[in-house]
């Protein structure tokens, strides 16, 4: 009998605190996590105004010695310059308090380090503010990185329903995205035997299912579909956590948004300059699609997406029909290893351009 030597290791977060007013309980969670003294708190200029300075003072009450440090974009330097900081100050635990840029840099700053980090979202434009995962931007788009979960996550409802409501949208239009995700994950399995979690994928659809099923709650804008929205994003990245990677939120729908960038931002349509797509608004679209190919109710979808009030067209997407045929036909060329219902060699023009028409995208 052949001997059994599985092994697989799966990093939670200890605490997760979601709701109204919950900043003031930063102090008594970092003593829970009970790490050391020197904490830093990595923030943007808007952030550290919206949250940073108030959790800033709120430790050194506690007797906590602070240290700050601004980011700006999301790039290896910026990260660097966070662990270096870091080493200098000899810092014991790192709380990340921003947006999903913020927060990437500072758990791949903690994953260098070897620190534990905080997660403290001040927006929810997708669920990278609990999963183990971290994008960065260079020349030619973005790229996904292993990094480290949160030790802990400590989400503000009050906070965050205080950024524009087309993050929260775009942040759940990524979860909703998980539906394409772990169709290909599935199919992945039966056609390349690759390794599926049924538990992971579970929490995954959960998640999902979550926004879809509460769809026009959530466009009321209210505390509470705050409330929602981020328990659907911290569930999609436990999800990540179980699988060990990406699968259970990651499928041919990302790499349909990561093409999307790597052609480049400053899409003009009409004429006119459109804003730069958000990363959960190219997902949501990309996911209407691929549900097609699977022949799954791709309609649900979009109509879910439509409700929340996130684009489920390029135009809407402020993408150009040129570019939206482009990006299917090359978006197999993002993650090639990963087999998706794109296949191994993607879509033709022709197929790209009928999937998009056939789905209202173009």
């Amino acid at each position: 009998m052949e001997r059994f030597t599985k092994s697989k290791t799966m990093v939670f977060p200890r605490e997760i605190i979601v709701g109204h007013k919950v900043t003031s309980q930063v102090a008594e969670l970092c003593d829970r996590i009970g790490r050391g003294n020197n904490v830093l708190v990595v923030a943007d200029k808007k952030t550290k105004k919206i949250s940073g300075e108030e959790i800033g003072n709120i430790l050194t009450k506690a007797n906590y010695n602070v240290k700050e440090k601004i980011v700006s974009t999301p790039t290896v330097r910026e990260v660097n310059n966070v662990i270096n900081y870091s080493h200098k100050n000899k810092i014991d635990l790192l709380l990340g308090v921003g947006g999903g840029s913020v927060i990437d840099v500072t758990k791949l700053a903690a994953y260098e380090l070897s620190k534990p980090f905080i997660s403290v979202p001040t927006s929810a434009a997708h669920d990278g503010i609990a999963s183990p995962r971290a994008s960065l931007k260079h020349s030619k788009g973005s790229v996904s990185k292993t990094a480290v979960s949160p030790m802990a996550i400590l989400a503000d409802t009050k906070v965050i329903h205080t950024a524009p409501y087309r993050m929260l949208a775009s942040g759940c239009a990524d979860v909703i995205s998980n539906i394409s995700a772990v169709m290909d994950w599935e199919l992945a399995h039966r056609l390349k035997n690759e390794e599926f979690s049924s538990h992971a994928s579970v929490l995954s659809k959960t998640a999902a299912q979550l926004l879809i099923d509460n769809a026009e709650e959530i466009r009321h804008y209210t505390e509470e579909s705050v409330w929602l929205a981020v328990k659907a994003m911290i569930v999609s990245g436990v999800a990540m956590s179980v699988a060990g990677n990406t699968r259970p939120a990651s499928g041919s729908e990302h790499m349909f948004s990561h093409m999307l960038d790597h052609l480049g931002p400053g899409i003009m349509l009409k004429g006119k300059r459109h804003r730069r797509p958000m990363h959960g608004e190219q997902c949501g679209v990309g996911a209407i699609m691929m549900v097609y190919l699977h022949g799954g109710d791709w309609e649900k979808i979009r109509e879910a997406l439509k409700k929340i009030g996130a684009p489920t067209t390029s135009e809407e997407l402020g993408v150009s029909k040129k570019k939206i045929i482009e990006a299917l036909v090359r978006a197999q060329e993002i993650r090639p290893e990963r087999y998706t219902i794109l296949g191994e060699t993607g879509l033709t023009p022709e197929a790209a351009k009928k999937l998009a028409k056939t789905t209202g995208v173009i």
